[in-house]
């Protein structure tokens, strides 16, 4: 489908612009996940703190009109270094990232020159902003800030936890393709288990939201509708990018009730998929090709439709979304809403695992999902149930507050 935004300018307009291709499409789409996430969440603590359960805010220290530090400088002056060394390069030669951009990004090559140029523009810009800022005399003052002021370091935390989370979930799920190319698999934007990222990232949030002084169970309610419209937005980056979590191959006809969509809703072919994959089929199956039987180069599409899982996902969890975003003013315990979400969580990506490709794992012929999933299950109704019996209201003022 479209594994970089060059792809969609070419299929869209027509237009051939070889920098698009450092746009990662499935990338894009993670960092608007990331993005909405922050925006619902930062929209639920400010709402909690109204209620009172999040303490009375956190009073900060701010400095107005002061000059920019030296490490700031410093900062800026890399940041530039390192952009201008990777990407004004490519502005005048894109070939030199070869049919592999990603791994030119994380290389070593590049231009001092150019590297150069970009830490003075940078530090010059900052000059000049610091310049217009600048007052005569500082001016301290002490404000009171609600926890939506520490989304930066909860969503830095979520970001770094799940990536790393869903790349280890994904190698220990695939051993024999990590081994067959280690440096490769980790540099690959593609290749990312959701159930890891939400399992390390979650951890890594609950860490930080503690050391902030935030109450768990609230800090799990504000995640919970913001980590399945992410859900949901992150699998439209694996549809369009085509990234390998598709279905099974399908070959029943469509149904009568879907007779208005696209055939595409029903079966694709996943043409351009990133992972450059031709055989969709399992080993064992009745039309396995060995040796996957067909060359990407030849037929860069799937030989054979298949079930568009992520876009089912991705529709579900828009869904559940709007439900969760529902609930949330109607329940009156903490912890009750994370334990809805993973109900839904588990339920949904349990089902989905009947028409998906996954590894099968040694434990009752389940895939690695499904037993996650269904852990991920009881854990909700464990959670709803706690949630019930603590009686931690999520209100402080008797009532909600839009």
């Amino acid at each position: 489908m479209y594994p970089n935004f060059y792809f969609i300018f070419q299929d869209w307009f027509g237009i051939e612009l070889p920098g698009f291709k450092l746009i990662n499409s499935f990338g894009f789409f993670v960092a608007i996940s990331f993005v909405v996430a922050n925006l619902v969440m930062t929209s639920e603590f400010k709402r909690k703190f109204k209620l009172g359960v999040l303490g009375s805010g956190e009073q900060i220290k701010v400095i107005k009109g002061a000059a920019m530090s030296q490490s700031d400088y410093l900062a800026s002056g890399i940041t530039g270094l390192i952009i201008g060394y990777k990407f004004l390069p490519l502005l005048f030669d894109f070939s030199l990232t070869g049919d592999n951009p990603q791994a030119y990004i994380l290389s070593t090559e590049g231009s001092v020159w150019y590297g150069m140029i970009g830490a003075a523009l940078f530090v010059g810009i900052n000059y000049w902003q610091d310049k217009k800022q600048r007052l005569p005399a500082p001016i301290e003052e002490i404000v009171t800030v609600d926890p939506s002021y520490h989304m930066g370091s909860i969503t830095f935390a979520a970001f770094v936890g799940g990536l790393l989370g869903a790349k280890l979930f994904h190698i220990l799920e695939n051993l024999s393709e990590f081994y067959r190319d280690p440096w490769g698999n980790i540099i690959s934007f593609s290749g990312l288990t959701f159930y890891g990222g939400l399992i390390v990232g979650g951890i890594a949030v609950i860490i930080v939201a503690k050391r902030k002084g935030i109450n768990p169970l609230h800090m799990l309610d504000v995640g919970g509708p913001a980590m399945m419209l992410a859900y949901g937005t992150g699998r439209i980056g694996c549809h369009v990018s085509g990234d390998g979590d598709w279905g099974i191959v399908n070959t029943l006809a469509k149904p009568n009730w879907m007779s208005f969509l696209p055939d595409w809703t029903w079966a694709y072919n996943y043409p351009n998929n990133v992972n450059k994959v031709c055989n969709p089929f399992l080993e064992g199956d009745a039309g396995y090709l060995a040796n996957y039987g067909c060359d990407f180069e030849q037929t860069p599409y799937l030989v054979a439709s298949v079930f568009p899982t992520p876009m089912y996902e991705a529709i579900l969890g828009v869904i559940l979304f709007l439900i969760l975003w529902f609930l949330r003013k109607r329940i009156k315990y903490a912890g009750v809403l994370f334990g809805i979400y993973l109900m839904f969580s588990g339920t949904e990506r349990f089902f989905i695992e009947k028409i998906r490709v996954n590894t099968i794992m040694d434990f009752m012929g389940l895939t690695q999902a499904e037993i996650i999933s269904s852990s991920l299950f009881i854990l909700g109704c464990i959670l709803v149930g706690y949630g019930l019996v603590k009686k931690i209201p999520v209100s402080n003022l008797g009532t909600t507050v839009d």
